[in-house]
């Protein structure tokens, strides 16, 4: 929970080495008041020193990738997956591709360098770059895959990282059986024009061991789908091309207004660009002062400089740090198979220990992003009243649905409120809406809210009113007009401003889409962030949750497992075998993805329809049972789960109130002891539908949710007997 109120923003634009340094020294000691968030694409980001390793078969690809999400929890900062793709300097604001302006007061740019060759011809469609190296990664993954007999490289760019990732291409092909042709190319006269001259011996040496044909002198002209054309005419065949010349900025950067130098952010020594507001660090930023080479090396240690000024900027207190890089720094270039060559200042050393040490080195860097230190909680007060500790549990509270009234409770609150006196009111207290009849028509009024889980408000606004119209398709209605309740924390009046306006241009969007819109609201100041909206919506016919008959096909239009990927994301449980933020930001992709088109698909032959959201997938069914006077089976493994669900619940990971609704089945619910089943009361935030479907419908029905691109599945069927479940 948020101890003071927020009064400046900064944004850190990219997830590269120097900021993922900075928001581990945040977390360990934040500065009260400031607002952080970070923009990047993906929920990782990958360490450049890892990843020849990983190219050749040393490390996975989990063991050198930095989770943002999980590093962002730490430092108790906000993740924006999204790419930048400009700034508004006059009106402080950075815009990104898939929403609104994010405002800042100070920001700080640090994302990285591209090695894409757009000037060639063929090469968007059939070539690879090096950098970015995520995509770089997955594609070679891919490549190996295929398990050519006699797989063809050939790689753009003789310089060091062209040199060892030759090395290590060659490594694992001939690791995984096969026979590589390996060429690098380098269109200059000479190649490793960077090293010392016992280092460069050393390095060809190893190119002639392995294998790997060098061409000095040839320069690509055109890139075709299994070729590389020189200019002289030669054609070399090539089932993977790979760029690895040279370094280019993001285009970007050239519409900031910013002073650059041939494209790249130019800073001084405090790491600030021409414009104070804004600073950069790492391979997209040019030392003025200083000039380098692109290289790691230098964004690891600005870091330190970096989180300083900005720490003297932001509290407008103290004096900034100058930032002096090396004149020359030690270079340890692996050779793929496990060894290394070691340059500085001309002098080189070769030899498998020199891997070793590289190995710890990195090893320790990626151990400081693996786990993170538990901040010490503050105790419970004594004395105090009985119960004190139960209630507030073992683990934090959970957001979204997850933290709801148990069904049980919310039960038993409801029963003595009386039935509705309006004969035009034809719902009554525990219906999900309120079903109001309207001429020829019906009118169904539904509110929801949720407690913030995540940082960024732009996508819980985006949740939430998915979430919110959920109970308006499940009753076979059209959205059609909402009102807003958002509950800000404290900050200062132009952030609360700021926060608004971004809340509510995702959350009208949203609206826009399902054909509605937003027309008022309420706001407050509270503890924390929580956004709510009631929805008013018009059927012809309403879909009821009591129309199911036996024999009848249940279907399910998203997986299960937000609670628990969520639950895992607040504790920082890591995810055996995965990346804990990837996993997370599945479950974003799932939440944010609209569920107009299932819900227009299955109102034209479902018998019964509900939204699955807190009460889980057991629980939401078992309303179908009862109001239906049924029974219903289960096919566990037909269910479908959100990748790294079912290895957190074997963990025991489970949101807050998955026992409340474990809980409320008891007795009415026969299940194995697996992961599997345990997601069965795992409370779904924006989840999917559950559809009662005729057996002469449901493949029709499939074919069309399918062709769609909706992931929806077969889970079971509708029985006779009084309302119980059986999960096999």
């Amino acid at each position: 929970m948020q101890t003071y109120p927020l009064t400046r923003d900064l944004v850190l634009m990219g997830g590269g080495h120097a900021h993922a340094l900075l928001l581990r020294m945040w977390g360990m000691d934040p500065l009260p008041g400031v607002r952080v968030t970070v923009v990047n694409p993906g929920p990782v980001a990958p360490y450049t020193g890892m990843l020849p390793g990983h190219i050749a078969g040393h490390y996975r690809r989990d063991e050198m990738m930095i989770d943002l999400v999980a590093l962002a929890r730490f430092a108790g900062a906000r993740v924006i997956l999204d790419r930048v793709e400009g700034i508004d300097r006059a009106a402080g604001r950075v815009h990104l591709a898939g929403r609104g302006p994010v405002a800042y007061d100070l920001a700080s740019i640090d994302i990285g360098i591209s090695s894409e060759l757009p000037e060639i011809a063929g090469y968007a469609a059939h070539g690879v770059s090096a950098k970015p190296l995520g995509g770089y990664a997955a594609a070679w993954e891919a490549f190996v895959a295929r398990g050519l007999a006699v797989p063809r490289v050939v790689i753009l760019g003789a310089g060091i990282g062209g040199v060892e990732l030759a090395l290590a291409s060659a490594h694992r092909l001939r690791a995984a059986g096969a026979r590589p042709e390996v060429t690098l190319l380098e269109r200059e006269a000479t190649a490793l024009p960077h090293i010392g001259a016992g280092a460069r011996r050393a390095l060809l040496a190893e190119l002639a061991r392995e294998g790997v044909r060098l061409m000095t002198g040839a320069r690509a002209v055109r890139i075709a789908a299994g070729a590389v054309e020189l200019d002289g005419g030669q054609s070399l065949p090539s089932d993977f091309t790979l760029s690895v010349a040279g370094s280019r900025p993001q285009g970007w950067l050239a519409e900031t207004g910013l002073a650059l130098h041939e494209g790249f952010v130019a800073v001084g020594p405090t790491l600030q660009s021409s414009d104070p507001a804004i600073f950069a660090a790492g391979d997209c930023a040019h030392l003025t002062h200083a000039p380098r080479p692109k290289a790691g090396v230098f964004a690891v240690r600005e870091a330190p400089i970096l989180s300083h000024n900005l720490r003297v900027a932001l509290s407008e207190q103290g004096r900034m740090r100058n930032y002096q890089p090396q004149r020359d720094y030690l270079k340890l270039v692996s050779t793929g198979r496990r060894n290394a060559v070691a340059d500085k200042f001309g002098l080189r050393l070769s030899h498998p220990w020199l891997w070793r040490w590289k190995d710890r080195i990195d090893r320790r860097f990626m151990a400081m992003f693996a786990a993170y230190p538990q901040m010490a909680q503050p105790a419970l007060p004594s004395p105090a009243a009985a119960g004190l500790a139960e209630a507030l549990g073992p683990k934090p509270l959970c957001g979204g649905c997850g933290a709801k009234v148990g069904a049980a409770d919310l039960a038993r609150a409801l029963a003595s409120l009386p039935a509705p006196r309006n004969p035009a009111v034809l719902t009554g207290p525990g219906d999900d809406a309120a079903v109001i009849a309207q001429g020829t028509g019906y009118e169904v009024l539904t509110t929801d809210h949720l407690r913030a889980f995540t940082a960024d408000h732009g996508l819980m606004a985006r949740i939430t009113a998915l979430h919110a119209m959920g109970d308006i398709w499940a009753m076979g209605a059209a959205p059609v007009a909402a009102l807003a309740q958002i509950t800000l924390p404290r900050m200062s009046e132009r952030l609360q401003a700021e926060t608004l306006r971004e809340i509510m241009a995702v959350a009208a969007t949203t609206f826009r889409e399902a054909g509605a819109d937003i027309v008022g609201g309420h706001t407050s100041i509270g503890a924390e962030l929580t956004i709510g909206f009631t929805v008013t919506g018009w059927a012809e016919r309403v879909i009821a949750k009591g129309g199911a008959r036996v024999g009848d096909v249940l279907v399910l239009t998203k997986p299960l497992g937000t609670g628990t990927l969520l639950a895992a994301e607040m504790a920082g449980t890591a995810l055996p075998g995965g990346l804990l933020g990837e996993a997370v930001a599945g479950a974003f992709a799932s939440m944010t993805s609209s569920p107009a088109l299932a819900a227009a698909i299955l109102r034209e032959g479902a018998t019964a329809l509900t939204d699955v959201t807190g009460f889980g997938l057991a629980g939401h069914l078992m309303e179908i049972c009862e109001a239906s006077g049924t029974a219903a089976t289960l096919s566990l493994a037909e269910i479908p789960l959100l990748p790294g669900a079912a290895a957190l619940a074997a963990l025991g990971v489970a949101s807050t109130l998955a026992p409340a609704n474990r809980a409320a089945l008891i007795g009415r619910i026969a299940a194995p002891t697996t992961p599997e089943a345990a997601l069965l009361f795992d409370p779904q935030t924006a989840g999917g539908f559950l559809a009662a479907l005729p057996a002469a419908r449901a493949d029709s029905t499939m074919a069309a949710l399918l062709h769609a691109g909706i992931p929806a599945a077969r889970i079971g069927t509708v029985t006779e007997g009084p309302p119980r479940i059986t999960a096999r």
